[in-house]
């Protein structure tokens, strides 16, 4: 089976983690702010906050900025759910702007049109979480103008989009955001095994994220309620979490850290084939905005409706049975059990809806190899005629 997508690990990497494994620490040690300055120097942010997964950051990013109970958080309806969890763990109440659909990130034309709506019957949302689907940046900068006149705080969940640029911005710049979470689970850009990052470049924000992810402790005397007892003193002063990262993790996303731009190099490669070898098939390939770059974390193509009689299961089982590991990125959030029991109605979001019943994600990873991908292209050839 030619998976969907999958991790590539290097002779440096194994190095990098058994030389953390050999050392003194294996966390809390030297290695994780190591990982973060790169990866803040790589971005152009001035603080990142590494932490034990991308929905950790997100759930950081969310308490950082003062969400809480009766404050909205609005998402994108076709992303993962943690998009939308990290505002549910908050006690926000969680909604879904519909998205666009070329693109298939949040609709700016419906993520405006509803904040007009919502300013009219005072239900504006604390915090947009805006997600870079597949890799792709949407029009982030739309996003944080929309958020300057309407008042909300921007996070960018950049999960699929380390490597990736906008109007010549790296993504993780915060140039147009609060706060940007990455992820480094094993499917993504780069792995930590499990781990993620949130980036900003407030300091008061960064040090709020930094004291959430480990139990809400500090040891700096300054804001402490209390003078110290003796230098083995600590204070928790806040409610936090364990969302820490390891050391051998810091050092395997160091380690692959250095091949970035070589790997998003791969991927886009790898799409340009697909691009060429389906311009000729009944499908819709990923559109790629002019003023941005994706990091190809994703190839997801749409069956085009009435080109083919051929349902949108049957071309997925097909491709099944031919051993490739297609996937569907995403069901959409609002049609989860979780979400249905909140009372959403799938009509509220049409996009979403069509995309649901067109997408497929084609296997795109480094390590798919040209013959590989020429296999994947001929079986999705045959299912569709």
């Amino acid at each position: 089976m030619i998976p969907y997508s999958r991790q590539q690990i290097t002779e440096a990497d194994f190095a990098a983690v058994v030389d953390v494994l050999r050392s003194d620490f294996l966390t809390q040690g030297p290695v994780v702010p190591r990982f973060e300055r790169a990866v803040a120097e790589y971005t152009g942010a001035e603080h990142a906050v590494a932490t034990n997964s991308g929905t950790s950051a997100l759930h950081l990013a969310c308490l950082a900025l003062g969400l809480g109970p009766g404050d909205r958080l609005w998402t994108s309806a076709i992303t993962f759910v943690a998009s939308a969890n990290c505002g549910r763990y908050c006690g926000a109440v969680v909604d879904f702007v519909d998205i666009d659909p070329e693109t298939y990130n949040l609709s700016i034309a419906a993520l405006q049109a509803r904040l007009v709506a919502a300013r009219r019957a005072g239900e504006l949302p604390k915090i947009v979480v805006s997600v870079h689907l597949g890799g792709q940046p949407p029009v982030q900068e739309r996003v944080w103008e929309l958020a300057q006149e309407f008042g909300f705080r921007v996070v960018e969940d950049a999960s699929h989009a380390l490597g990736a640029t906008r109007n010549g911005e790296r993504v993780g710049s915060c140039r147009w955001s609060d706060i940007t979470v990455f992820s480094f689970h094993p499917v993504k850009i780069i792995t930590t095994g499990e781990g993620g990052m949130a980036l900003t470049n407030d300091a008061q924000l960064a040090r709020r994220l930094t004291l959430l992810r480990s139990h809400g402790i500090t040891r700096e005397p300054a804001e402490m309620a209390h003078v110290p007892d003796g230098p083995w003193y600590y204070e928790q002063i806040d409610l936090g979490f364990n969302y820490r990262m390891t050391d051998f993790q810091g050092a395997l996303g160091l380690s692959q850290l250095q091949r970035l731009d070589e790997l998003v190099s791969r991927r886009s490669y790898l799409a340009d084939r697909y691009d060429s070898a389906l311009a000729d098939l009944p499908v819709t390939t990923p559109r790629q905005d002019p003023n941005g770059r994706s990091a190809w974390h994703l190839y997801v193509i749409r069956l085009q409706r009435g080109a083919t009689e051929l349902t949108h299961r049957a071309v997925f089982e097909a491709l099944r049975s031919s051993g490739i590991g297609v996937n569907l990125h995403y069901i959409p959030v609002y049609r989860q059990p979780y979400y249905e029991r909140l009372r959403f109605a799938a009509s509220a979001w049409p996009e979403a809806e069509r995309y649901y019943s067109e997408a497929i994600s084609l296997p795109l990873y480094p390590g798919l190899a040209d013959e590989q991908q020429d296999h994947v292209i001929a079986a999705l050839r045959l299912a569709l005629t």
